[in-house]
């Protein structure tokens, strides 16, 4: 893979696989996003052991360069099956389809470049690199208000799922993408609800509705829930 693209600002990158060799690398990057952060609550930073164990073969890593400097990536991660922090069971997804969740992990952007629509470029090509013969669910973790994710995830068609403490004691999104499946916009009822309401989102997650996109209210964000009408 070598795709050549021209930024909004003009700039042109090369999106690239990256491997073991780029590692110090995405290390300078990640650690420059996280200087830059008013908050650690809504990035979970990778260790070096869990960069390479995804670079090893465990998922599949890409990058932007610009001259030469890395200044976005993406990954997936191929998850172990575990019965206590899988986000597929989290997700409700069968037992016996645990396999073929693939998590989408760890997104950075170098913050000099922010604007140029880079999470969702890189999100476009790495969807399209997954094995679809090997995995059928996509599945990551947002926490609420953290706006520019949400966003991202609901443009590459994930749907939240549940609302959840995870990683100790970090309120999270579980949002899950069904890649045999596409989008119905037919026959649902939706509904909005405030995303600081965490009780009255989870009641609508736990009774099957699913949020498939946020909105500014009146200064307030709100989530839509949709659910299917069964005919």
């Amino acid at each position: 893979m070598n795709q050549r693209h021209v930024l909004k600002n003009g700039k042109e990158v090369s999106v690239v696989r990256l491997a073991v060799d780029n590692l110090g690398d995405i290390i300078a990057l990640q650690q420059k996003v996280l200087n830059t952060m008013m908050t650690d609550a809504f990035l979970q930073p990778l260790t070096e052991e869990e960069f390479l164990y995804i670079l090893n073969g465990k998922g599949m890593m890409i990058g932007a360069y610009c001259e030469e400097q890395l200044i976005a990536f993406r990954a997936m991660l191929e998850p172990e099956i575990d019965e206590e922090g899988h986000l597929g069971i989290d997700a409700c997804v069968p037992t016996n389809e645990l396999s073929t969740v693939i998590y989408s992990e760890i997104s950075n952007v170098d913050p000099d470049f922010r604007g140029n629509n880079m999470q969702v470029l890189l999100g476009n090509i790495i969807m399209r690199e997954i094995d679809t013969e090997k995995f059928r669910y996509v599945c990551t973790t947002v926490a609420p208000f953290n706006i520019a994710s949400l966003k991202d995830k609901f443009a590459h068609g994930m749907e939240i799922v549940a609302l959840k403490v995870k990683y100790g004691n970090l309120l999270r999104y579980i949002l899950l993408k069904d890649l045999t499946q596409t989008l119905q916009g037919e026959n649902t009822v939706s509904c909005e609800v405030l995303m600081a309401d965490t009780a009255r989102q989870q009641h609508y997650l736990q009774s099957g509705w699913r949020g498939t996109a946020i909105a500014q209210v009146d200064d307030q964000w709100v989530v839509r829930f949709e659910k299917n009408i069964i005919e």
